[in-house]
């Protein structure tokens, strides 16, 4: 057999393997052009559709147009107006850039382009047919552009059998425009199918109303705002309450230097931030802007680009985790500040209960005294303080009535019941105090092992055991590389002293070897200290005293998560007035 010999391919035959990377459905139609009408300045965009945008996809915009000499060009392939050499691929600060998309999208559908720009006395327009032909002529148009797709796949009919229904790509289409209409919140937008019509005018200074308008009231109502700035970085944005999560990740939206983008480093940061607050199988909600010098971020690795490669992703990953977790541990009943840090003494509770035993977290009695000694509502064991708003600051979580089948805590704020599960809450302090003392203990202690253990494995672990020898070391773990493909394990964490060290060993250097994260050891330990939470704390059927109960209530006012238990469940709700007065139909 011989060999084929290599031949130049056509144009015609090149855009087409180029569209199947651009225009995979109406959709990513609709993405290249709504940008490139933002990055021509546009302050308002108009998109009509038909049948999911397979028959028709028109966006209109009152961007600074384009000029009737480079039309012809416009819809030639690696024509772009972004760029000029290969150096402004480092510093790309536009949302589009390769010079692919109106020849891609013409080479699979009928395309028209209507323009004009301020200088020019009248309109040109271009249709373009197959991306063989293309006419250009005089139009009347007002300032802006207006580009017209219609029947997508029209050439390709192998093509137009692999889309969806008309709902299916209508969804894909919507999910587009939900994405780029937050990347600019301060455009607006129309979006037209038929007689429905979606109208988001340019949103407030502070952008909520438009996320409320796309998201729902209950994210705008149930979200943290951020904003935080350092080395560099910018990230703003609101996040979602642990609380208000959902079963599906698909209100999770991030946006670098105003690109929609989904990057595992930012998604592995923000598992991070939610980890020990969020009820297990479920997602959390955000809308973040990340804000960094453009020479930063490498935009141009995927042609849909939706990837992007950041030079220093450590201390993007880092700073994104810590702005959320600092955002998320400020969240507590009434919204008060963190207290200082005080030390707490290790004690003996006997539950009566379980009759379970422990000696790694403060009592409520000790509670009662260190809540009596720090808040100005020192409560006594003999009563309830008098609940007078006029005379005295009720506190965000009130105070105590009773007990409900000794499992809740029935409360009274200014708003009206509160109700607490007392398990939780108390687990829930009890988990950060612990956390706070291994924060104040000199460094991690290990454990020497009796016998150490030799363990294989691949060369490459082996090499990433041997070059963070020292930083394993300051975490507890003692290794050495005895062999290519082997490590010695002489140590280990104290407090994980009756794990399993090889699964522990090898969890730790897949971490590092992937993402330069060692924090495989402190998930382990939180686990451990979660799961010693869990059954040292108070549990249902023990009768309260009203005062342990206020102490318990003050105690979860300045402790950081407060709102949750270890496994993400609630640890107490609120029902006000107004709800309760309907409830008994009060005032009909």
């Amino acid at each position: 057999m011989t060999a084929n010999r290599i031949k130049r391919l056509s144009s015609f035959v090149a855009n087409q393997i180029a569209a199947g990377e651009v225009v995979e459905r109406p959709a990513s139609i609709v993405k290249e052009l709504i940008e490139n009408s933002l990055d021509a300045h546009a302050r308002r965009i108009v998109l009509t559709i038909e049948q999911g945008g397979v028959k028709r996809v028109r966006v209109s915009d009152d961007g600074v147009g384009i000029h009737a000499d480079d039309l012809q060009l416009a819809v030639c392939p690696h024509a772009t107006s972004k760029i000029d050499a290969a150096d402004d691929l480092e510093g790309v600060a536009t949302l589009g850039f390769r010079g692919e998309a109106l020849a891609s999208i013409a080479s699979v559908a009928k395309l028209s382009i209507s323009t004009r720009t301020a200088v020019a006395e009248n309109g040109s327009r271009i249709d373009v047919d197959d991306a063989s032909e293309a006419h250009v002529g005089p139009a009347a148009h007002p300032l802006g552009t207006t580009v017209d797709v219609s029947d997508l796949f029209y050439n390709t009919p192998a093509r137009r059998k692999f889309l969806k229904s008309e709902r299916t790509e209508l969804a894909h289409l919507s999910d587009i425009v939900t994405r780029l209409a937050l990347a600019r919140l301060d455009v607006e937008f129309e979006m037209r199918n038929g007689s429905a019509v979606q109208h988001l005018a340019p949103s407030e200074a502070d952008g909520l109303r438009r996320v409320a308008q796309l998201l729902g009231a209950g994210f705008a109502a149930a979200s943290v705002p951020i904003d935080e700035e350092r080395d560099g970085l910018r990230l703003h944005g609101w996040v979602g309450l642990p609380t208000h999560s959902r079963a599906q990740a698909d209100q999770q939206y991030f946006f670098v230097n105003g690109r929609s983008v989904k990057d595992r480093i930012v998604a592995y940061a923000v598992r991070q931030a939610y980890r020990d607050v969020l009820f297990h199988g479920r997602q959390p909600v955000f809308v973040l802007y990340l804000e960094l010098d453009p020479r930063q971020v490498d935009v141009n690795v995927h042609p849909t680009k939706y990837e992007v490669r950041f030079r220093d992703a450590r201390n993007v990953r880092d700073f994104v985790f810590g702005t959320l977790n600092h955002a998320l541990r400020g969240v507590r009943p009434g919204g008060a500040p963190p207290e200082s840090p005080r030390r707490h003494e290790s004690v003996h509770i006997h539950d009566r209960a379980s009759d379970h035993h422990t000696h790694a977290m403060p009592s409520l009695q000790q509670l009662m005294t260190l809540s009596s000694s720090a808040h100005e509502l020192p409560v006594r064991e003999t009563e309830t303080p008098p609940y007078e708003s006029g005379t005295r600051v009720v506190p965000p979580l009130g105070y105590a009535v009773g007990q409900l089948h000794e499992i809740f805590i029935l409360a009274e704020n200014a708003e009206g019941l509160v109700i607490v599960d007392m398990h939780a809450a108390h687990e829930r302090i009890t988990y950060e105090k612990m956390k706070a003392a291994r924060a104040r203990a000199q460094g991690i202690q290990q454990q020497r092992l009796l016998v150490p253990i030799t363990m294989n494995v691949s060369p490459a672990e082996a090499e990433v055991a041997a070059l963070n020898r020292e930083g394993l070391a300051a975490l507890g773990l003692d290794i050495d590389r005895s062999g290519p493909a082997s490590l010695i394990v002489r140590g280990i964490p104290a407090l994980l002293a009756s794990s399993d060290a090889e699964n522990l060993v090898t969890d730790v250097l897949t971490d590092l070897g992937t993402d330069g994260s060692t924090e495989r050891l402190r998930h382990y330990e939180d686990d451990l200290l979660a799961t010693m939470a869990c059954h040292g704390s108070i549990r249902a059927h023990r009768k309260l005293t009203i005062a342990e109960m206020n102490a318990l209530l003050r105690e979860m006012e300045t402790t950081e998560n407060a709102g949750q238990c270890n496994h993400g469940r609630p640890t107490f709700v609120v029902e006000n007035l107004r709800d309760l007065d309907q409830r008994f139909l009060r005032g009909r």
